[in-house]
């Protein structure tokens, strides 16, 4: 069974972005630009190198390389302390 999305998140995965540059494969000296997101945990990227990999097998563009961001969607609230409160109405 696959977990949901919040289930990911409150086990600690965070949502991974990748923007891989290949060439194209009739034209090798052209760059083309591939964006892939995905849930996964951080440091490892076990996602995110299976897809590289993937890529690598079954893709016939070389990669250039490739930029990614990672980011917890879930993460502790900030806290201020109120000291007053206005109505308005």
């Amino acid at each position: 069974m696959q977990m949901s999305e919040t289930e990911m998140m409150l086990k600690g995965y965070g949502l991974t972005t990748a923007e891989l540059y290949y060439h194209m494969p009739d034209f090798p000296h052209v760059l083309n630009s591939f964006v892939w997101q995905d849930y996964d945990l951080a440091p490892d990227h076990d996602k995110l190198l299976g897809f590289i990999s993937f890529w690598h097998d079954e893709i016939e563009g070389p990669l250039h390389s490739v930029r990614f961001s990672h980011r917890k969607m879930i993460s502790p609230g900030e806290w201020r302390n109120v000291v007053g409160e206005f109505t308005y109405h």
